[in-house]
Order: C-alpha cells, then structure tokens, then sequence
C-alpha cells in the first residue's frame, strides 16, 4: 500500500498541479506538436488540458510527474477514482511518458520532475522500458482493486 501515512492523516488540500504543467507538460505537448488524449482521442494542446492521475491519486496520494498525463478536461472530471484498465490504456500512457522524459532530457536535463522516475525505475535514463514500466505500475492497478477501486466503464469514456 503506497504512501500510508497521507492515508492516515490527508493534508488539508490537495496541491495544485501548475508546476507540473508549466515546467513538465507544456514544453513536451509543445514538442510533440500533435498530442491526443489517449482516453478520448481529442486533441491537447498547451492551456486546454488536465493533468489526471493515471493510478488516482487518493490511492497514491502523490503528485509525481510518472503518474499524471494530460488529458481532455471533461474526461478528467468523470474519472475521478477510477482505474484505467491496462490492456486498453498502459501501451499510451508508457509511450507517453517515455516521449516525456525524452524530450525533457534533450530540453532541460537538469528538471527537478525528472526525479520522480527515480521513484520507481533505478535508472530511467537507460531502464524506462515498456516491460520495466508495467512491473510498476500493474501492481498499483491490482491492490487499488483489490482495495475497492472501480475500473472505467465504457460509459465515462
């Protein structure tokens, strides 16, 4: 169970994600140019999006940079809590974090949001594999099922 203590005792409000935006998100969506969002396929581009939580985020009860992805906005406030299931969305949610941290590496090496990868992969410089990726996340998908989280329906997408 990831980050128990913020599960015991929540802070009193949740931190915005402008930051991550601003220093993370904007300057790989202005990058890549043509982003989708990979749960509606509408397009993103720099100030029309959400950052959401991949695996949600009062599971977690983080913020870090390897979990939160652009996403369509009206998508982003019907999801809530629920879980992505990963055979229909962890091959986009993967290859967009590893053009994300691709293109931040070439862009502005010394990101403090880079870090957050450490979090997770020993060395995402040379570890950021698809099967290294899932060994991560899957586990997390599973015990926030097994804890009473729902999967998307067809309907809410």
């Amino acid at each position: 169970m990831p980050d128990i203590p913020n599960k015991l005792i929540k802070s009193a409000k949740r931190k915005k994600l402008e930051d991550q935006k601003k220093y993370f998100w904007n300057p790989v969506i202005s990058e890549l140019g043509n982003l989708h969002c990979i749960y509606t396929g509408d397009e993103i581009t720099v100030g029309n999006y959400d950052l959401e939580h991949f695996i949600p985020h009062s599971f977690v009860s983080h913020n870090l940079i390897w979990n939160l992805i652009p996403a369509n906005r009206s998508f982003n406030r019907t999801k809530l809590d629920k879980l992505p299931p990963l055979d229909k969305y962890f091959k986009a949610f993967y290859e967009l974090q590893k053009s994300a941290v691709e293109i931040i590496r070439v862009k502005t090496p010394k990101n403090k949001y880079l870090e957050d990868y450490l979090t997770i992969l020993p060395d995402y410089t040379q570890s950021f594999t698809e099967s290294r990726f899932r060994e991560t996340i899957q586990p997390l998908i599973t015990i926030a099922s097994n804890n009473g989280f729902e999967f998307l329906h067809e309907s809410i997408q």
